[in-house]
């Protein structure tokens, strides 16, 4: 790829984000608290509920619920949007040429930019629970990113092109996210579930990512077996190639069905 085509992507791609930006935010009083106090508002609920109600017994639970949370936050949230991504941009899909991926990259992107700004949250909780900020995070958050959007905007590509054919998908992608939710360890910890079937969670690229994201954030050594990292990754680059591989054949057909 040469430089202009670079730029132009570059350039295309803050555009697209700042439009998604404004009509996220638009005649919203709080703005971005919205979507800290959206998985605030769940972890207090799951904290009285798990922890006060049920008991379970784990240590800082509260933080341990919000390292968590909040990346899950960002994964649902692109893919429960994705189904509007292409048809939420009908006019542009249909009178501009321009690679229409770029749409799902932008939209992947704002949801990225607020779990990055909802770090500080975690350190606030962190230093209320006795614990600081590492500086490992400086190698270690940048590769759990990376992994982490590929499965997003490969998981989110494959349904907004799918979506335009087949548009219940888009109740059905509503479903599976919450289902998913509760089958990830955001709400209990690995060593919960019995140990014959805890390969299941590293079948799961979200349950790994998790697991990975609550070890950084509570500075814990990484609890996931070397199989399962392999797992993960061979799990993101067959996500992402099955989003691409989709979207590349789909795409003649987007005009008409926009």
């Amino acid at each position: 790829m040469d430089i202009s085509r670079y730029e132009y992507y570059r350039d295309l791609i803050l555009v697209l984000l700042a439009k998604e930006l404004k009509v996220r935010y638009k005649n919203t009083f709080l703005g971005y608290a919205w979507s800290v106090l959206h998985p605030l508002a769940f972890a207090l609920v799951f904290f009285i509920l798990f922890r006060m109600v049920v008991r379970i017994e784990v240590k800082n639970y509260a933080l341990f619920l919000i390292c968590g949370l909040f990346p899950w936050q960002w994964f649902q949230n692109s893919v429960n949007a994705s189904a509007f991504f292409f048809l939420g941009n009908s006019s542009l899909v249909k009178k501009v040429k321009f690679p229409r991926e770029l749409l799902v990259v932008a939209g992947v992107m704002n949801d990225l930019l607020h779990f990055m700004l909802s770090i500080p949250v975690i350190v606030i909780f962190m230093i209320f629970y006795g614990k600081t900020p590492s500086v490992a995070w400086l190698w270690e958050i940048a590769p759990l990113v990376i992994v982490q959007f590929l499965i997003t905007y490969g998981t989110s590509l494959l349904i907004a092109t799918l979506n335009l054919f087949f548009r219940d998908l888009e109740r059905l992608t509503m479903i599976l996210t919450t289902l998913w939710f509760y089958v990830t360890p955001i709400l209990f910890p690995v060593e919960m579930i019995p140990e014959g079937l805890q390969w299941m969670v590293y079948m799961n690229p979200m349950g790994t990512l998790i697991v990975a994201w609550r070890a950084v954030f509570l500075g814990d050594a990484l609890p996931v077996p070397l199989g399962g990292v392999v797992m993960l990754a061979l799990l993101a680059a067959f996500i992402y190639f099955l989003g691409h591989r989709a979207y590349k054949a789909l795409e003649w057909r987007f005009a008409e069905l926009v």
